[in-house]
């Protein structure tokens, strides 16, 4: 995943995400690919000193929103999405681990995202919530975003009968969903 956001360089091979050729991409292009990635951590990196509301707004101001009602509009819109629309005053740490996720998701979703990135995140939640969040997921991709989602965790892929792909000595490999 984080070659496929230019955190580290290409290897080997051919990749073009959202646009952008990895093999030649230059160090100025990567806030502008990061830009039509939504990126979900697993360890969520929320902004701890400030509420919903904020994180979000941070987000927008850094990448070059200006308008405060577009900007509010735009975080009332995610926030709806992701079922928050009522914690947008809380702090992080007021939130279970399911809503700082799906919070993580509302950020990611903020910039109208060709490709959300998914970083096991499922990895810290229980099993009832972490079912909701692959659904929640799962109805993401159907507007057309599409996602990418790293896990380990067996029994949520055969939860969500997708495309599998497998890295596998340094090599992406695709195939079937075997397991449901």
């Amino acid at each position: 995943l984080k070659t496929l956001y230019a955190d580290l360089p290409l290897q080997k091979g051919n990749v073009c995400v959202a646009g952008f050729d990895l093999e030649h991409i230059n160090k100025n292009q990567v806030p502008f690919l990061r830009r039509k990635l939504g990126i979900i951590f697993q360890d969520f990196q929320l902004l701890t000193d400030r509420n919903v509301k904020e994180n979000l707004l941070f987000v927008l101001k850094a990448t070059g929103w200006k308008d405060q009602s577009e900007m509010n509009s735009r975080i009332e819109e995610v926030l709806k999405m992701v079922s928050l629309s009522t914690k947008d005053f809380k702090m992080p740490f007021e939130l279970s681990g399911g809503e700082q996720q799906r919070l993580v998701i509302a950020r990611a979703l903020l910039n109208f995202p060709d490709m959300i990135l998914a970083d096991e995140p499922t990895g810290n939640l229980d099993p009832d919530t972490s079912l909701d969040i692959v659904n929640l997921l799962k109805e993401i991709s159907k507007t057309g975003t599409s996602v990418l989602m790293a896990t380990h965790d067996y029994y949520m892929i055969d939860k969500l009968p997708a495309r599998l792909m497998r890295v596998e000595n340094q090599k992406v490999i695709d195939f079937q969903n075997s397991l449901t």
